[in-house]
């Protein structure tokens, strides 16, 4: 069961980055005036150092895989892998089409469902 998590929904448009921790919810929109892709691991250990994550093979990565934007998903995919590598955390993959709206009773839907997946993570993309 995934408890503790960041959700990283980054696919070219309202992108938003979600921390699920001790059973609070925040939500971080990313700044679409920016280039989203050079600031993404910058907002997450903004995030993760705000609100004191302890990151370990206990904590959750969600990625939306696409379709979307292709250096958004390579981006976030890269990011997350890095995570996994470093940190042992879980990550798990989901479609843009699975998840109607970013809210946490939505998150906790498609947690529930197991639409996600924790295999190799395929991106898909728009061309």
């Amino acid at each position: 069961m995934i408890k503790d998590f960041i959700i990283l929904n980054c696919i070219g448009k309202d992108d938003k980055i979600g921390l699920r921790i001790n059973e609070s919810f925040y939500i971080h929109e990313l700044n679409s005036k920016i280039n989203k892709n050079d600031q993404l691991v910058t907002n997450i250990l903004n995030l993760v150092k705000k609100y004191k994550v302890n990151l370990d093979n206990k904590f959750s990565i969600i990625v939306n895989v696409g379709p979307g934007s292709f250096s958004s998903i390579r981006t976030s995919l890269s990011v997350v892998k890095g995570m996994k590598i470093s940190k042992n955390i879980n990550i798990y993959g989901f479609k843009n089409s699975d998840l109607k709206q970013f809210q946490l009773a939505n998150i906790e839907l498609l947690i529930g469902k197991n639409l996600m997946e924790n295999k190799l993570i395929k991106p898909i993309y728009l061309s």
